[in-house]
């Protein structure tokens, strides 16, 4: 016949062997503040008999040191939780995590009511965080508290160390490549104007047009497949003579080739189409897509070690980006 099982020891069930209070049982068990030497003893007795194990959560929620890291998304709407980026970002802050005994949660944060960060920071509950898209409206409003426990992809601030990509240099080396294949007529689909990461490559493009003498052609984008779409529309019908089209990221290329398709448009024979950050999807379509490196787990792992072991850095850390030439361009 099988025993019943038993249920683990409690704190409550300590303090109750012991003969003292539960909070003198907390504060011998977690190592703060006073007891007795004589308490201590009988609570350490008391938890060894029981076989009482602490919570390790619990006991970082009174000490206040947080049990999971927050990656906090600046977005215009909550959609942009579902950009695959973040999977990799939240992928390569858990791997951090884990061996700290700490969960990863995610969260929004409302372009436009940078306010909530410290309804969030307010959580004893969280340890440190990320913050992603960063503006500096957030930045403004990241509270004295969580100075020291918060870092940003993106840009910084004297009291906020940043880590990201060095998109410029990237988008540079993707629009030499176009360039040096004989494109001439180069449109660029850019990202949100609001990020700062956006303006980098922006520039880049338009420091190419000014040496070569090439035409400006820029239309907004946001990230999205559903934005490329629609943008070779545009392009094609504003700028019919275009002969390869930029993008800001790797889910916009794939949408442009989509949208060019549709038009009965060649890639690349008619157009050649570039993107980046070289997603699983980019080496997979059809024709592989041109690129350049975006290491965001290495970036999301620096980011995440900053917050739980805090060091000296630079306010600024870019990670470089290289040229993947495939088949669209």
């Amino acid at each position: 016949m099988t025993a019943p099982a038993t249920r683990p020891a409690t704190l409550e069930d300590v303090a109750r062997v012991a003969g003292v209070s539960r909070s003198t049982a907390s504060r011998v068990i977690a190592r703060t503040g006073s007891a007795s030497p004589a308490a201590r003893d009988r609570v350490a007795a008391a938890a060894d008999q029981l076989g009482y194990v602490p919570d390790p959560a619990a006991r970082a929620l009174v000490r206040g040191s947080g049990v999971r890291l927050a990656v906090a998304v600046v977005g215009t709407t909550a959609a942009v939780l579902d950009d695959p980026y973040l999977d990799r970002v939240v992928a390569a802050a858990a791997r951090v995590c884990t061996p700290h005994g700490l969960g990863v949660t995610l969260h929004w944060l409302p372009r436009h009511a940078p306010q909530t960060l410290r309804r969030l920071t307010a959580d004893r509950g969280i340890r440190g965080m990320v913050l992603v898209n960063t503006t500096k409206p957030v930045l403004d409003a990241v509270p004295r508290s969580l100075r020291g426990r918060v870092v940003s992809i993106g840009i910084g601030s004297p009291t906020v160390p940043a880590y990201d990509i060095d998109n410029g240099a990237g988008a540079t080396q993707v629009l030499r490549h176009l360039y040096a294949t004989g494109r001439r007529r180069i449109a660029m689909v850019t990202g949100p104007r609001w990020l700062i990461c956006a303006g980098r490559s922006v520039r880049a493009y338009r420091g190419l047009a000014r040496q070569a003498g090439l035409p400006v052609r820029l239309v907004p984008g946001d990230f999205t497949a559903a934005r490329g779409r629609e943008a070779a529309r545009e392009i094609l019908e504003r700028w019919p003579d275009t002969d390869a089209i930029y993008a800001a990221s790797d889910t916009t290329a794939l949408g442009v080739i989509a949208g060019l398709r549709q038009r009965g448009r060649q890639v690349p024979g008619d157009i050649a189409v570039a993107g980046f950050d070289d997603i699983p999807l980019a080496e997979l379509s059809t024709p592989a897509l041109t690129t350049a490196s975006h290491p965001v787990g290495r970036i999301a792992a620096a980011a995440a070690e900053a917050v739980l072991e805090p060091r000296p850095a630079p306010p600024v850390t870019l990670f470089p980006s290289a040229l993947i030439p495939r088949d669209s361009a």
